[in-house]
């Protein structure tokens, strides 16, 4: 099994997981994945799109772990997952995408009044917004404003009911950003 059809085995094994916002985590994904193209995203953003909350397929904690005050770092477990598979430009901004959260809520009024209740109640086991130190060292990322752009994206994808493409549409845009 190439780790594309793990990926696709994986997530459809929990294709009907909510995780606190208004679509599950596989139709949060495909949409996300749906923002980044209709914006003229590149492949390798597209499947950075797709894949960016893969680490929820990768813990059995449950998904209203951050009700209880748990993080359960999805980002960092979706990157250590995948990244002997797929090139840094996916992988650095699905790793950062929770990082490009605390960096927005911080630094963009205009952001914060879009960010779903989910999504900032998550922010609290997150960190919380970025100090000043924290943005520097944020903005010295190479891959920073690709974890913006993504995180725009992941705003966006919480939309019930919305039609997407299926999981085999994304294939190619995965094997474009295979190592």
């Amino acid at each position: 099994m190439s780790i594309i059809d793990e990926i696709f085995a994986n997530m459809n094994a929990r294709a009907d997981v909510e995780y606190g916002e208004r679509v599950t985590i596989v139709a949060h994904s495909l949409q996300t994945a749906v923002f980044a193209e209709q914006d003229g995203a590149d492949d390798l953003m597209i499947a950075a799109a797709f894949l960016h909350d893969y680490g929820h397929f990768c813990h059995d904690m449950g998904e209203d772990i951050a009700e209880h005050g748990i993080d359960a770092i999805h980002e960092e477990l979706g990157a250590k997952a995948l990244r002997d598979y797929f090139v840094p430009e996916v992988i650095e901004p699905m790793r950062l995408h929770v990082a490009a959260k605390r960096y927005l809520v911080a630094t963009d009024e205009e952001y914060v009044k879009n960010v779903s209740p989910a999504s900032m109640l998550s922010l609290q086991v997150q960190g919380g917004p970025f100090n000043e130190e924290e943005v520097k060292k944020f903005e010295a990322n190479p891959y920073f404003k690709r974890a913006i752009q993504l995180r725009l994206y992941d705003e966006e994808g919480k939309i019930p009911d919305m039609e997407t493409p299926d999981f085999e549409y994304y294939r190619p845009f995965l094997e474009k950003a295979m190592k």
